[in-house]
């Protein structure tokens, strides 16, 4: 059995099966596009397989060497990818800037960092793995825009017809000239390699004079900036001393650009992948440095807490009380696991987890509720009573103690909040209960929550909660 075969039938034993086999289908009959950079949660659209699943099957291939993972630090304005890294330990705290949207922007995990996988060279050889040999349309589609930006066919022909006035290849060290008729519009000159832009503002009467301007592209300082000119023609002399090859095209910055790369599809975001089960569980050392400090703008987290547990070891012995708090323990870890939620660590009785969305998060906490009551209906005694707190809010991923953690306010009110349950019920607060999703459940539910101020340990005004009775 060959490494690749034997990576295969461990993968089968790993992940979904349904999900194995449709890996193995890409890796065979995909074309060499549809392996690069691979959206998973489109993948997961097109073959009809839960997202979840999808993504714990790519994680697993990956960890076998299948495919590589990376981690693309994308543009909120254009979509293009502004760096791409292999692991998250290389995100930088400074600014990544876009030659194209003229922005700069310090990479938030929620939206702007995108996780996508590229299938292994050892496994199958795709065209991306050399970017600089793909045609110039196929390297904007696969290397410079992200897998969020929907393109068609349709879409690469209003690219060719509307958009681009021109656009060429230009091998290192070479110079070229383009002769163009300006239209009163405003023009981008754009370079995806080098990532380098050159904008012109055409205004005022035509002209007939041919109009000059010079770029030269290298790894040391882009062109950038904006100049006016009018309509007319213009002779664009270009000067390639990069070291590899560049594409400058020339962009008309009209209606046809905007719509064209404001058509999106959802992607597998930095912060859901951090919120991940499976990656949690097989990238343990690799998710970040010690001393990065990655902002979150949203995040919701669920505290759990066994209530009366010295109590209970005292009452029923530690062998029985050992059995119970780890079947508690089992049935919230699943539940977490299947609300799309990842448990960021176990503290005693206690359990940190986060979720991407408050709906997921009370959705688990009612679950919780009722498997223990399952588990105390089985025992006929009430002894397993978990006290239930969550919040949702900005906070930043960091490194403690060897494993990637959450730091900040909200987590340190999410932590008290669970404090203020006595009994079975559950506290949560303002941001979750605003959530649409929420008040769906609670009144499919037929639960009506009840309001109260709430003074919460090391927090030094009273806050608004509401028990889930």
């Amino acid at each position: 059995m060959s490494d690749i075969q034997a990576q295969f039938s461990v993968l089968k034993q790993t992940a979904d099966p349904a999900v194995a086999d449709a890996i193995l289908q890409l890796i065979e009959q995909g074309k060499d596009h549809e392996l690069n950079r691979v959206n998973v949660l489109d993948f997961s659209r097109r073959t009809g397989l839960d997202e979840e699943r999808v993504i714990s099957g790519f994680l697993h291939a990956s960890r076998l060497g299948l495919f590589e993972l990376t981690w693309n630090v994308l543009c909120p304005g254009c979509g293009g990818v502004l760096d791409a890294h292999s692991t998250l330990k290389s995100l930088r705290h400074d600014d990544y800037h876009c030659g194209l949207c003229a922005c700069g922007y310090e990479a938030s995990v929620d939206e702007q960092v995108e996780v996508a996988f590229t299938v292994s060279p050892r496994v199958r050889r795709i065209a991306a793995h050399d970017p600089n040999t793909l045609p110039i349309w196929e390297y904007f589609k696969q290397i410079f825009w992200s897998s969020g930006v929907d393109f068609d066919e349709e879409s690469f022909a209003s690219l060719s017809n509307d958009v681009v006035l021109d656009a060429l290849e230009l091998p290192a060290g070479e110079k070229a000239v383009l002769s163009l008729q300006l239209p009163k519009e405003f023009i981008i000159v754009f370079e995806p390699v080098t990532h380098s832009a050159q904008f012109i503002d055409v205004q005022g009467e035509p002209t007939k004079e041919r109009q000059q301007l010079s770029l030269m592209y290298n790894r040391i300082e882009a062109p950038t900036g904006t100049m006016t000119m009018r309509p007319g023609p213009l002779r664009l002399s270009l000067d390639n001393q990069a070291g590899v090859r560049v594409l400058p095209s020339v962009f008309v910055a009209a209606q046809a650009l905007h719509h064209l790369i404001g058509k999106r599809k959802p992607f597998l975001t930095a912060k859901r992948m951090l919120t991940n089960q499976t990656f949690r569980d097989v990238y343990k050392a690799d998710n970040l440095n010690i001393d990065q400090r990655l902002k979150i703008t949203s995040l919701t987290f669920l505290f759990t807490d066994l209530k009366g547990s010295t109590a209970l070891y005292e009452r029923v012995g530690d062998l029985a009380a050992f059995d119970l708090v780890r079947a508690h323990f089992h049935a919230l870890l699943e539940i977490i696991s299947s609300e799309k939620g990842a448990v960021v660590k176990t503290i005693g009785d206690a359990v940190m987890a986060t979720f991407i969305r408050p709906e997921h998060a009370l959705a688990a906490g009612l679950r919780m509720r009722a498997a223990m009551a399952a588990l105390n209906a089985e025992r006929g005694k009430e002894d397993l009573i978990v006290k239930i707190g969550i919040h949702e809010g900005p906070c930043l991923a960091v490194m403690l103690n060897e494993r990637q953690d959450y730091f900040g306010q909200t987590v340190n009110i999410a932590a008290r909040v669970q404090s203020l349950s006595t009994s079975q019920e559950i506290h949560i607060t303002g941001p979750i209960i605003d959530s649409p999703a929420v008040a769906t459940i609670l009144e499919r539910e037929a639960i009506k929550p009840i309001q109260k101020q709430a003074a919460l340990r090391g927090i030094a005004d009273k806050i608004v909660v509401y028990e889930i009775p």
